[in-house]
């Protein structure tokens, strides 16, 4: 106990027995304590004393006493409070169960009838309150006990007591606020001074939305951006999201999360009977919610959501036909229009190095990089058309990019960029480009501008040699160049130190001006916006004055869930008219399966999360993975998933750590931590912890860099990693000696991009990925060196792994996972390669996506489970209303 508590302890030893702390939020720590009187166990809570000290005591306590005489089965009633030894402290029964906060954690959504059952009692219960005159003020998961199958909601008036006590309203200064943004009413978040019961209706419409499908309606990074959406924006249907959801739910959680306090139920109750009634609620029927639902050719679904209620499929072709046929913007303000596409499986978008999607300029089709039998390829969509088309030639291709007339798609194949013509004919090569590209712009003049690991370079588009036109400071990277109408200025992201930025490029002069505006992938709209996107994935524009390069106003939120990768890839396109489409982050996630060297899979009997980077431990009972808090994809974990119990164990808690790697002998993992995010150069450590939980991460390899452990020598005398020291490096192979010094040491060095060593059981050779063929290829090489290497892979090939005995090394090719036969006696030498099977599961490329069963004939890999959203969101006319606004 700390000293304070221990005081605290010492002055109420007459009434209490603090036995042990179980848990601590945002306004007081809570103890389980034996009341010496009744003899009983109860919950002892204790404010923070820097709260206690704002609020003032006395008043405090008058104040929390109102609430002592609520009496109901649903409530958790207030036993004492009082102050003793400077601490302010109030005493609850004690439950034995567990939070709804705990139950979501665990199980993320919970079948609609106990869903509904629990909200309908914790509507009886603020019902009964707001007849006694008091407003709970702080509805939320945390703060409703599940006991004996009943819910019970805790802290009754403890906001109120806070608000209405001598320091409520001096507590913004201090950072602390009342209620909690995801729960929220919008009257509530804007300050209003009464709140009345309403607010408890809309939190409680809150939680019910989140019993059902996993997540708050309004999610974001901080608590501005989540009240700029409750404030700005409608949630997403129920029944889009889970089929099973009676209408009449739906329509209940709607009504009690209407913006305006009258358009509520106007008592708890109301709720609690309509919810238990469906012949009590009125089914919306022009809300931004229903969905019309269409199906095109073969029975593919194409889904239109948003402004215009029942969008059929006329607006689908219709909403592009208008751009040419429809009034013009200047003189009509056409409606804002949103859909979502369901692209057919076989060329559905898949995860790219870079962004997968592009807008054409004049918004009349997009371009994306989609699934092929060969692993990937480019499709292009008119928004008239059902069906994509591939495009020719563009096998392996990635970074999408359309020319400034949208006659021509540019995109990185290999390691060139090159181009080809929508109307047909062959793909021609651009220029050379080793290394990686971040993204690309073609200006009027038919020059292309791209980010390369060196800075920002432009190329003619007929073809020649790129010439650097800026370079990034050693710590800083620069990335997603997009050139204004004029090719004048170049906008484009500034990564360093954990922050993203928008900053432009002058042309002519070369001056680089940091704008201070945070947001990546930068997208100038002739509306006089640029839109952005931020790491949790929110898409927003703000106002920009191109001729001044200014930001001129405050952000405006657009959408969000956009898909996002950790490298600062925004799968998002938007034309120069500001039409914008996106492919939405998953929100199912991905499970665990077994799969033979048939393709025969099998579930490994995992739960579903956002899981990424799966490794089997030594034993083959235990799975360690890096587990995404969210679908913001900004927060990660290590978690340790046992196959034979079917349980699950974290391990990390600072959301920086990702890409396990267990020790030969199955008691430790090694991973990579990002304190700053892995867009920040020179932040990156790799870590150990036990793999059973029993004690903190230690520092194991110190370097300044971006690492990724590869593979721990046998008996794990030493460790094999890859990455770059610097933003302008190279990925180049390490290893550090593990029983003396630290300090790394390369043991390969081309000149190319190597990573993904993989040692054999024996440690004497290692396979890895490099590019100094144009592409990622499998090659072997003798560990440590020196010696010559040799060429596995034939077509592209990444992800390599040993089998057990050494005889074959299995590596991805797309979604094919092949596996070549080799001899390491006496020499090395490649046998034949074969495909073992393909399948849509998770890849990735810094680490394997995978891992081999010690049999050597089965694989643990992820496979995705589906959400309910559509491939990708259309939405168009958002600008047209900025227009409007501005005459």
């Amino acid at each position: 106990m700390t000293d304070a508590v221990q005081r605290l302890s010492a002055s109420l030893a007459d009434r209490y027995t603090i036995e042990r702390e179980l848990g601590a939020g945002g306004m007081a720590t809570v103890y389980l304590a034996h009341d010496v009187k009744h003899d009983r166990k109860v919950a002892l809570k204790v404010l923070r004393p820097e709260l206690s000290a704002i609020l003032g005591a006395e008043r405090f306590l008058a104040e929390i006493k109102t609430t002592a005489n609520l009496q109901h089965p649903h409530i958790l009633s207030l036993y004492d409070s009082g102050e003793a030894d400077g601490l302010v402290f109030y005493v609850m029964p004690y439950v034995e169960g567990e939070s709804l906060r705990d139950r979501l954690t665990r199980e993320k959504q919970l079948p609609v009838d106990e869903a509904v059952r629990i909200a309908r009692e914790v509507a009886d219960a603020l019902d009964y309150a707001h007849r006694h005159g008091v407003v709970h003020r702080d509805i939320k998961p945390e703060n409703i006990l599940l006991h004996d199958g009943r819910a019970m909601v805790a802290d009754f008036g403890i906001a109120l007591a806070v608000s209405r006590s001598d320091g409520g309203t001096r507590m913004t200064e201090t950072g602390m606020s009342l209620g909690t943004p995801h729960y929220m009413a919008p009257e509530q978040a804007m300050g209003e001074r009464e709140i009345t019961p309403k607010a408890d209706v809309y939190a409680l419409g809150c939680v019910l939305y989140e019993m059902l499908c996993g997540e708050p309606p309004f999610m974001g990074p901080t608590a501005q951006a989540i009240i700029a959406r409750v404030m700005t924006e409608e949630p997403r249907s129920l029944t889009i999201q889970r089929k099973t959801i009676p209408l009449h739910v739906e329509a209940a959680v709607h009504m009690a999360l209407a913006k305006l306090p009258a358009d509520r139920f106007a008592t708890a109750a109301q709720l609690a009977e309509a919810l238990a009634h469906p012949e009590l609620v009125r089914l919306p029927v022009t809300r931004a919610s229903p969905v019309a639902t269409v199906r095109g050719t073969r029975g593919r679904l194409v889904r239109a959501v948003g402004a215009v209620a029942a969008l059929a499929l006329a607006a689908l072709a219709g909403a592009a036909m208008w751009k040419w046929l429809g009034p013009k913007p200047e003189l009509t303000v056409r409606p804002v229009v949103r859909f979502g596409i369901l692209l057919p499986r076989d060329a559905e978008p898949v995860g790219a190095t870079g962004s997968t999607i592009a807008f054409s300029p004049d918004g009349s089709r997009i371009a994306y990089v989609g699934r092929a039998q060969s692993g990937q390829r480019l499709y292009v969509r008119g928004l008239d058309q059902l069906d994509p088309v591939p495009v020719p030639g563009s096998d392996g291709g990635i970074l999408p990019f359309f020319s400034a007339d949208g006659q021509w798609i540019g995109f990185r194949q290999g390691n060139r960029l090159v181009k080809v013509a929508l109307a047909g004919g062959p793909v021609t090569p651009i220029c050379d480009a080793p290394g990686n590209t971040y993204g690309a712009s073609w200006t009027t003049s038919d020059t292309i501008i791209f980010a390369s690991d060196s800075g920002l370079m432009d190329v003619p588009a007929a073809g020649g040699s790129p010439r650097r036109i800026t370079k990034p400071d050693s710590a800083e990277a620069f990335r997603w160049p997009d050139v204004l109408p004029d090719g004048r200025a170049v906008l484009f992201t500034v990564f360093a130190h954990g922050t993203v930025k928008l900053a432009a490029l002058v042309r002519r002069t070369g001056e680089v001006k940091r704008l201070q505006q945070p947001g990546a992938y930068p997208r100038y709209v002739t509306a006089g916006f640029v839109v952005l996107s931020d790491p949790s994935g929110i898409i927003s524009a703000v106002p920009f004055d191109a001729r001044r390069l200014e930001v001129t106003g405050a952000a405006m939120p657009l959408a969000d869930k956009l898909s996002t990768s950790g490298d600062g890839d925004r799968n998002l396109g938007v034309s120069s008219t500001g039409d914008f489409a996106y492919q939405a982050s998953p929100t199912a996630g991905s499970r665990l399966v077994l799969v033979d060297r048939n393709g025969s899979a099998r579930d490994a009997g995992s739960d579903t999360g956002l899981y990424y980077a799966p490794r089997l431990s030594p034993d083959g009972k235990r799975v360690a993975v890096t587990r995404w808090a969210d679908i913001n994809f900004a927060a990660r974990d290590l978690w340790v998933l046992d196959l034979v119990q079917h349980t699950r164990t974290r391990l990390t808690f600072d959301t920086t750590a990702q890409w396990p790697l267990w020790t030969p002998d199955g008691r430790r993992i090694a991973y990579t931590r990002y304190p700053d995010g892995v867009n920040s150069p020179g932040t990156g450590s790799i870590y150990w912890v036990p793999a059973d939980g029993s004690g903190a991460p230690e520092s194991l390899v110190v370097a300044a860099g971006q690492w990724a452990a590869g593979s721990f020598e046998p008996g794990g005398r030493g460790l094999v990693f890859s990455g770059l020291p610097s933003a302008q490096a190279k990925a180049e192979i390490w290893r550090a000696n593990l029983g003396g010094p630290s300090t790394p040491q390369q043991i390969l060095a081309s000149g190319f991009f190597n990573f993904v060593p993989s040692l054999s059981p024996d440690g004497r050779w290692m396979a890895y990925v490099s590019t100094e063929s144009g592409r990622g290829e499998v090659y072997v090489r003798p560990y440590p060196g020196p010696g010559g290497r040799w060429q596995v892979s034939l077509d592209g090939g990444t992800e390599p792994l040993w089998s057990p005995t050494s005889r074959e090394i299995f590596y991805r090719d797309g979604d094919r996972m092949m596996a070549a036969a080799v001899r390491t006696q006496g020499g090395f030498e490649v046998g034949g390669r074969i495909q073992l099977f393909a399948g849509s599961y998770d890849r990735s490329g810094v680490v394997p996506a995978y891992d081999v069963v010690r049999d050597g004939q089965t694989f643990v890999m992820l496979q995705a489970v589906r959400g309910t959203e559509q491939s990708v969101f259309v939405t168009l006319n958002w600008f047209d209303q900025q227009r409007a606004r501005r005459r």
